[in-house]
Formats: structure tokens, sequence, C-alpha cells
């Protein structure tokens, strides 16, 4: 049995997010890349009135030593959403943990098996989709994700290690826990991610046709899962600020479950209407 959605699709995300880019810069907005936050802290000094005559009482400041003053802050910190709300005295609680998800690659003399989007029907008990095929605005065909965790926070290779990361994950969230929970769903996750023959076995449920030689290994992405103390994998919206006076001024988004980059402008909005209510403007 199957259901037929003939009008899903896909795009391609990086235009996407280059517009919403361009949108911001036209709206007289600015976009700062390669400013890795170090800190987030009340002015020191009374905030002194700018050229617009607004207040800037939050300073955020890189970790070479360039500064950005704000009225208001919005953090969407993805991967590093925990450590980010942490400068501004935000429970750790939930955790972000890492988790990568390989793709493999269908070739190019195979991809007439593929039409559409085919995916299977997911395990009601993760937030993961399962191994899918999904057609690219290049006409390339991957197939995938998995979901394993990744031993590093920006993790996107097999081999990628970071014991702060590691130790981190281990020591302060809930990732024992759910080990201990769904412990052979994890074995049989990373065994599927060493043995190309275990995936293309879920692959052929959906493709019979498809053999091992079809496939060969492709990117991968992280996931920023969310995970809190008890071992409960986050599935809903988690918005924070922070303590004392700093607290008022800052809207931290610490996790925006999927489909984020499917739904972001409704996503955008629900943050607007959040910002406005906080902030009271």
């Amino acid at each position: 049995m199957a259901i037929d959605c003939p009008y899903t699709g896909i795009v391609d995300y990086r235009q996407v997010a280059l517009s919403f880019a361009q949108d911001f810069q036209d709206a007289g907005g600015s976009v700062l890349t390669n400013f890795e936050v170090k800190d987030i802290e009340m002015a020191r000094e009374s905030p002194s009135r700018c050229e617009d005559g607004m207040k800037y009482p939050i300073v955020i400041r890189n970790t070479k030593g360039e500064e950005v003053q704000c009225q208001y802050v919005v953090t969407c910190a993805g991967l590093y959403s925990d450590r980010i709300s942490e400068l501004s005295g935000c429970n750790p609680d939930p955790r972000i943990v890492p988790f990568r998800g390989d793709y493999l690659l269908l070739k190019p003399e195979k991809c007439y098996l593929v039409k559409g989007n085919i995916y299977p029907v997911p395990d009601s008990r993760f937030p993961f989709l399962g191994v899918h095929f999904t057609p690219r605005m290049d006409g390339s065909i991957w197939l995938g994700p998995n979901a394993v965790l990744a031993f590093k926070r920006e993790g996107y290779k097999p081999f990628d290690f970071s014991a702060g990361d590691i130790m981190d994950v281990v020591t302060k969230s809930g990732l024992i826990k759910l080990v201990s929970q769904h412990f052979f769903y994890g074995v049989n996750e990373m065994y599927k991610a060493c043995f190309l023959s275990a995936t293309v076995k879920h692959l052929q449920k959906l493709i019979p046709e498809i053999t091992i030689s079809d496939i060969r290994r492709g990117p991968a992405g992280v996931r920023a899962q969310a995970l809190d103390q008890d071992g409960n994998l986050v599935e809903d919206f988690v918005f924070d600020g922070g303590v004392g006076a700093i607290g008022n001024h800052i809207l931290h988004v610490r996790n925006a479950p999927s489909p984020a980059a499917t739904s972001s402008l409704a996503i955008s909005g629900m943050i607007a209407d959040e910002v406005q209510r906080r902030f009271k403007l």
C-alpha cells in the first residue's frame, strides 16, 4: 500500500536561503559571516542613543574581539543553540546532540527508476524520516539519510571527532538514557552506515530493482537534535530568553522541529509573533 502525492516537490534550499538574505538586506539589514559568537552581555556602561535615536543595551562579541550592539536579539543557532543560549544565563536543558545523516547517490544510468519523492512510513518513535528517495534539482537522486550519532558538533564525515563535544554530550545530556531505551535501533543504524548491503535491503522494499552496484556514497548532513535530561527527543518548539535584565532583550529559538526548511516562512511568522509578545513591540 502507498499514498500517491503527485505535487510533492524539491527546491534548491541554498537559493531559498540566499533569497531570504537578499530580502533582509534590501530591508536595510546586514549579514555578517565568519562571526563566531563568544559573548552576549549587557553593555557595561549606560547605553547611549545612536543616530537613529534607539538605545542598544546588548553587546554581541565574537572571538576576534569585534562586537555588534543590539536592542533586541533573536538567535537561531542550530547545532550551537544550547551553547549560545547559555551565554545569556539560560538553563542548559535541552542539550543539542548531533546526529549525522549519510546519503547515498544513485548512479546516473539508474536514475530513470525514480520519478518523484519516495518515502517509507516513518517510525513514530523517532523524528527521523527513514531512508527515502529524493530527486535533486540537478537531476541526481539522493538515497537516505540514516541517523547515527556524530562524534563532533559539525561532524559531517564518519571520522570527525572532538573529545570535548563527546564529553559534553555524554555527561550533560540524556544520551545514555536514550541509548539504553533504544539500543537495538541505534546499533541497526550504525550497521547500515557501515555496510551498504544492509541499506540496499531497505531501499529494495521500495524499488526492488536496485542493487549495491547501482549506488555510491554521497554527502552527509548533521541534524541538531534537542534531547532532554530524561533521554527524550524534543519534537516541539523551544523558546527561551535568559535571566535578569538580559533576558528581557533576547529570544533564543532553541529547537525548531522538522520540516523546518519546508515550513520556514510559517515558522518565521511564529517567531515574529513570539518576538512581539516577549518584547511588547
